[in-house]
C-alpha cells in the first residue's frame, strides 16, 4: 500500500487542522493506520493508531483528548483531527501502515509510511 499526507499547515495554539491519509495499491480496511510526528531535534513519537482488528483507537497521552483519528473505507482515506492544538504539536506528521498491529512505542513496528507533512503551531 502507498500513503499520502496532506493537509499540513500553520495554525495558532487553541486552533485545528486535519490532516488525510491518502491510501493507494490496497484497502486500508485491511491495514491498521496510525500517525507519527517528528519535531526538529527529536524522535518519531506515535501519536495515535485504529486497530485493524477491533477498529478501537489508541493515542498517544500528550494527544489524548485533542486528537481523533478516523477512516472512510469507502473512500480509503483516513483522517487525524487536531484540537485545541500547542506549539509542542509542531512537526512532520507522517502517516503509517500495517497488516497486522498497532504499534506506536517505537517507529519500526509498522510496515509502510508515507511521507511527512508540516504542521506548525504558533503561540
Amino acid at each position: 500500500v502507498q500513503l499520502q499526507a496532506s493537509g499540513g499547515g500553520s495554525a495558532q495554539t487553541g486552533g485545528s487542522l486535519r490532516l488525510s491519509c491518502t491510501a493507494s495499491g490496497d484497502s486500508l480496511r485491511d491495514y491498521a493506520i496510525g500517525w507519527f510526528r517528528q519535531a526538529p531535534g527529536k524522535e518519531r513519537e506515535g501519536v495515535g493508531c485504529i486497530s485493524v482488528s477491533t477498529g478501537s483507537a489508541y493515542y498517544a497521552d500528550s494527544v489524548r483528548g485533542r486528537f481523533d483519528i478516523s477512516r472512510d473505507k469507502a473512500e480509503n482515506i483516513a483522517h487525524l483531527q487536531m484540537n485545541s492544538l500547542k506549539p509542542e504539536d509542531t512537526a512532520v506528521y507522517y502517516c503509517v501502515a500495517d497488516p497486522v498491529r498497532c504499534v506506536l512505542h517505537n517507529q519500526y513496528g509498522m510496515d509502510f509510511w508515507g511521507k511527512g507533512t508540516q504542521v506548525t503551531v504558533s503561540s
